[in-house]
């Protein structure tokens, strides 16, 4: 796993150790990337779920501003950790543990702040449309934030339609990436 493009190009990123994670595939990053193409610039980054931080990661060495990587794994949170220390980001990126299921008091500390959200849960959980709705609840998003949320081809989805558009959708294998925009 490496970083595709930007001022961090070529770094290889650690995994995490057993198969509690599924990082996101380069090939997948390197394409929802170029979707998002100069999107990313000066963006205030929440990368939940984080696993690896590869998302968060990628997205400050293509010009984003500054990135929250969460994650409630604790050997994900390790090797976060690790990963933005390799890539020099300590001064950009914090790392944070939080549950979903516990309401996002976390988040609350940020009204407004994220304009570009990562969403990379468990598969056949139906835990995109818990944290969509959380993260209006707690008004962590800013106007017409870009949510990214990748999930199994199989999972159906059904953000609140009153706050989220959804803009994309595109599947790579397994996997769908769909593209939403914070109606606020």
């Amino acid at each position: 796993m490496r970083i595709i493009s930007g001022h961090l190009r070529g770094r290889r990123l650690i995994p995490v150790h057993g198969r509690a994670t599924r990082p996101t595939s380069d090939r997948t990053r390197e394409a929802l990337f170029n979707i998002l193409g100069p999107r990313v610039l000066g963006r205030r980054v929440l990368d939940l779920f984080a696993g690896t931080g590869a998302l968060a990661i990628e997205a400050l060495s293509r010009g984003a501003q500054s990135a929250l990587l969460v994650d409630n794994a604790g050997p994900a949170l390790a090797t976060i950790r690790k990963n933005v220390a390799r890539c020099g980001l300590t001064d950009v990126a914090t790392v944070r543990r939080w549950d979903l299921r516990r309401r996002p008091v976390l988040l609350a500390d940020y009204p407004g702040f994220f304009d570009l959200v990562f969403l990379d849960p468990p598969y056949h959980q139906q835990l995109i449309d818990d944290t969509l709705v959380h993260l209006h609840e707690c008004g962590a998003l800013a106007a017409r934030a870009v949510i990214v949320a990748e999930h199994h081809r199989t999972d159906h989805l059904e953000p609140p339609a009153a706050h989220y558009r959804l803009q994309d959708q595109r599947r790579y294998g397994k996997t769908l990436v769909s593209f939403f925009q914070y109606m606020l």
